[in-house]
This record gives structure tokens, C-alpha cells and sequence, in this order.
């Protein structure tokens, strides 16, 4: 039943989509977040009730993500006044519920649900590219996004189409979803996310630094195919505005001016909050209370300071925590190696690009792909549980 999959994935993709946003402000306090998930939950809870489930041991990193978030929640109880502690909880619960119903879902059929995943995220970096192309277009800084969400959150969406791709070609050997990773590409380098290329570099050369010695010769072949296609195809049909893009975003700013969009003063800004209140930190949404109010700062753009600067060592250690627990989990590829590697890759790459933007509720990707390797490692490979009206 892939019915509560499809509605956790779209919940996921669309991230915060009120109803203003597609132009009807009467109703901006609509949360489709809201909405979907009690959708899915239902769905689950049927699917649950019509199928059997396999018990896995070694959940202990789920705990501890649990128990993160919880603590995360009750800090508001001390956070500044100023902190926008509302909206900031509403995110915290709708993850916590989000991570724990896909991690439940996995269980029951970790390669129906990666392939399910992986097929949606090609399609919505398909669909994202062509609304920011043809539709949206450059924002006021020339940088496209699509669908009123940010360049960077765009540009997440683009490389897990990369990596979709490359995870349908491994799962179903067919080659036509590799020729549309120029279009992936291509959007990625017009959202202007620097810190998502570097991340998506960091990955692809991890995976092929592990994969060096198992390479076949038509798998060489086909990933020097895509780069060749890749290259030509974006110096063929990129917009005009690509060139100027590229050159003022990537070689002056960066290369020339070492223009970093004010990172290195936000981040040393919450470096000193962790400073300031290093055991329990200074609540939820603290940053922006304390700092971000009066600098028109919205989060500190760097997941594991901003956990510091708010959570303090305390919610250093549970953050850690899960992270160790579900490495070991994880390490190996357990039962399905090749599946736990694609969606590891995943989850490395978004859980990176959270150290140069975004804020708790941006992390949900990475938590939800790390919820399918652990499943996808778990789950004996021998025990596979059929998912029933398939």
C-alpha cells in the first residue's frame, strides 16, 4: 500500500505551505503540514491494521532522536520573550511525527519504500526545475527557486533528483533516468546555493571514493555519458541569465570578494550564545529572541550550532547520541548494503547542506532518509513482509 508513503513524501517535500501562498491570504492559517499528515496518519493506521510487521531490535537512535526533539520542545519553557516559540514547537511536532510514521512505514517493505521515494523526489526535481525555468525565474538576487520556497531548499530538492537518479539506474538498471540529471544540474547551479553544491561534491566524491574498486566498465561508461550530456547540454540550453549567475554568485563573490552572505558573523554569534548558555542553552528559537530580532538574522543557517547555541550541551548529547546509534546501525549496509548506501547517501548529503542553511524543520529530509537506511539495514533481507493491495 503505497497510498501513506506518497502523502508522508509530498508532506516532506512541500515543506511550510499555507494556503496564502497560493494567493488565498483569507486562509493563510491553513497548514497543509497539518492536513497531510492526519491524512497519512490514517492511511497508516489502516495499513497497519491489514499488514504484518517485522520486529527489529537496536531502535535506540530513534529514542534518542525522540527524546531530542522532546527536549527541544520543552525548551521554550525557557526561551527569551521574544523567541517565536508558537510556530517553533508546531515544527518540532509535526517532525517528530513525521520522522517516526516514515520510519514505521519503512519497516513494512524497505525496498518498496526507497524506490517509492527515490521515483518521487526524480519527479519533484523534475517538476521544481521546470516551475523555477519557465515559470518562476530569478528572484530579486537572480537566483531561481520554484513553488515560493527558498533558492536553497530548491537546490536540495535538485541534488536529491541527482541522487534519485543515480539510485534508479542502480535499482532498475535502466539509463534514462541518469540523461536528466543536466536538468538537475543545470537547476542546482541557478538557485546560486553554494553551500548545497559543496555538500553535493562532498557526497558524490565520498561515493565514488568507496566505490572505486567495484566500478564496472559500463557503469564508467554511463557516468562519463551523463558528464559529456551534463556538460553540452548546459552550455546548450541554459537561460542568459546563467552566465551572469555564475560569474557574479560563483566567481566574484566567492572566488574574488570571499563573500560568504554574512555566515561567518552568524555563525560566531550563536558560537558565543553556546558560550553564553552552555548547559540547557537559551530555549527554542533563542537565537532570533536574543539575536536574530534586532539583526533581521531568522536562525543561525548551521543545524548543529544553532542545536548548541539553543539546546546546549544537553542537546548536543542527545543529538550525538542518536547520530552514533544510528551509524552502527548503519555501518556495513546490514541486510540490503546497496539500498542503506543510497539512502545514507541521502541523508549525509542533506544533513551537510544543514550546516550552511536552514532550520530545525529543513533537517525533516535528512531524518526521514535516515529513518530508511535504519529499516533498510534492520529488516532481515530473508523476512521481506509483503505490503498488502500493492
Amino acid at each position: 500500500m503505497r497510498t501513506p508513503g506518497v502523502l508522508l513524501i509530498l508532506v516532506a517535500i512541500g515543506g511550510r505551505y499555507t494556503l496564502d501562498r497560493a494567493g488565498l491570504l483569507e486562509l493563510a492559517w491553513v497548514d497543509l503540514r497539518v492536513i497531510g499528515l492526519i491524512m497519512a496518519l490514517v492511511a497508516l493506521g489502516i495499513h497497519t491494521g491489514l499488514g504484518k510487521h517485522p520486529t527489529v531490535t537496536r531502535e535506540g537512535w530513534l529514542l534518542a532522536a525522540l527524546l531530542f526533539f522532546l527536549f527541544q520542545i520543552a525548551s521554550a519553557l525557557w526561551a527569551p520573550p521574544a523567541a517565536r516559540v508558537g510556530p517553533q514547537v508546531l515544527d518540532l511536532v509535526l517532525l517528530g511525527v513525521l520522522v517516526l510514521a516514515f520510519y514505521r512505514y519503512s519497516l513494512a517493505d524497505p525496498e518498496m519504500v526507497a524506490r517509492l521515494t527515490f521515483q518521487l523526489f526524480f519527479v519533484a526535481a523534475i517538476v521544481y526545475a521546470l516551475a523555477a525555468i519557465f515559470i518562476s525565474g530569478p528572484g530579486e538576487q537572480g537566483r531561481y527557486s520554484a513553488f515560493g520556497g527558498g533558492p536553497n531548499v530548491f537546490a536540495r530538492i535538485e541534488v536529491l533528483g541527482v541522487i534519485s537518479a543515480v539510485a534508479l539506474f542502480m535499482l532498475t538498471g535502466r539509463i534514462l533516468p541518469l540523461l536528466v540529471i543536466p536538468l538537475f544540474l543545470l537547476a542546482t547551479v541557478l538557485s546560486g546555493s553554494r553551500g548545497t553544491l559543496v555538500a553535493g561534491g562532498v557526497v558524490g566524491f565520498a561515493a565514488l571514493l568507496k566505490l572505486r574498486h567495484r566500478l564496472r566498465g559500463s557503469a564508467i561508461a554511463a557516468a562519463g555519458l551523463v558528464a559529456v550530456v551534463a556538460v553540452g547540454a548546459i552550455w546548450a540550453f541554459a537561460p542568459p541569465e546563467f552566465t551572469d549567475l555564475f560569474q557574479e554568485r560563483f566567481v566574484e563573490q566567492t572566488v574574488q570578494e570571499q563573500y560568504l552572505s554574512g555566515r561567518t558573523d552568524i555563525w560566531m554569534a550563536a558560537a558565543d550564545m553556546f558560550i553564553d548558555y552552555p548547559i540547557a542553552g537559551s530555549g527554542v528559537d533563542g537565537f532570533y529572541g536574543l539575536i536574530g530580532v534586532n539583526q533581521a538574522v531568522e536562525y543561525p543557517h548551521n543545524y548543529v550550532l544553532a542545536v548548541a547555541a539553543e539546546g546546549g550541551l544537553a542537546g548536543l548529547g542527545l543529538l550525538t547520541a542518536s547520530v552514533l546509534l544510528w551509524t552502527r546501525i548503519v555501518r556495513g549496509g546490514g541486510a540490503r548494503p546497496q539500498l542503506t548506501g543510497l539512502t545514507v547517501a541521502a541523508t549525509v548529503f542533506v544533513a551537510l547542506s544543514g550546516l550552511f542553511s536552514g532550520d530545525y524543520y529543513d533537517s525533516r529530509l535528512a531524518w526521514m532518509f535516515a529513518g530508511l537506511a535504519a529499516a533498510a539495514a534492520l529488516v532481515p533481507a530473508e523476512n521481506r513482509i509483503p505490503v498488502m493491495a500493492r
